[in-house]
């Protein structure tokens, strides 16, 4: 049998780096790969596909059903949060939307609204904690946008980071980082469905 080095050293990086994501050793994919490789003595880096591989295969072998049980709930919570927000076309997106969530995850929630602190008034109205609000500004494909980061506590003690962008950001379509695809995500009605015919359905290519 013959074995293609390169290949198994992608892999070990790759479940290593999946290992420092999943710990809180490291929060970003790139910076986890180079620690990674770095640890391991290689000098080859796996792509993010090949890492959320991994880190979806330790997250199910460490968590079982409760991994399951998390996600549904999730989404449940991810629901009554986008009926709040309504009317700023909320979309579920993430880890939760991918279905591939785990112990460290929180709820991603893409908006659109030219003002932020409208969304801060209305949590804080129906009494939810919010514990920190933050604006980012990136550059993509030539051009500087900015969104605003709000993170908002749940009773359950999961934790929804709802990000709200220009308008006009509406119609343009995300490629994943992390996968390649369009980060289309899951409308509130979209949602609904999937939580009355298979709460723990996936989302990746």
């Amino acid at each position: 049998m013959v074995f293609d080095r390169s290949s198994i050293q992608r892999k070990r990086v790759a479940k290593e780096a999946a290992e420092l994501l999943y710990t809180g050793q490291e929060k970003e994919y790139r910076q986890a790969k180079l620690r990674a490789a770095k640890n391991l003595g290689f000098r080859i880096l796996p792509s993010n596909a090949e890492i959320a591989i991994q880190l979806d295969s330790i997250a199910q072998e460490k968590e079982g059903r409760s991994r399951n049980r998390r996600l549904a709930q999730m989404r449940q919570e991810a629901l009554e949060v986008m009926r709040i927000l309504e009317g700023f076309s909320p979309r579920l997106v993430g880890s939760v939307w991918r279905g591939t969530s785990h112990h460290n995850s929180d709820i991603d929630i893409a908006i659109y609204t030219q003002e932020p602190q409208e969304i801060v008034t209305i949590f804080r109205k129906k009494n939810y904690s919010i514990t920190c609000i933050r604006t980012e500004t990136a550059t993509k494909e030539g051009e500087r946008r900015s969104s605003t980061h709000i993170y908002v506590d749940l009773p359950s003690g999961n934790q929804v980071e709802i990000v709200a962008r220009n308008p006009e950001d509406a119609n343009r379509q995300a490629k994943c980082e992390i996968y390649g695809d369009d980060v289309t995500g899951l409308t509130t009605l979209q949602l609904q469905q999937v939580l009355s015919q298979d709460a723990q359905k996936k989302f990746v290519p």
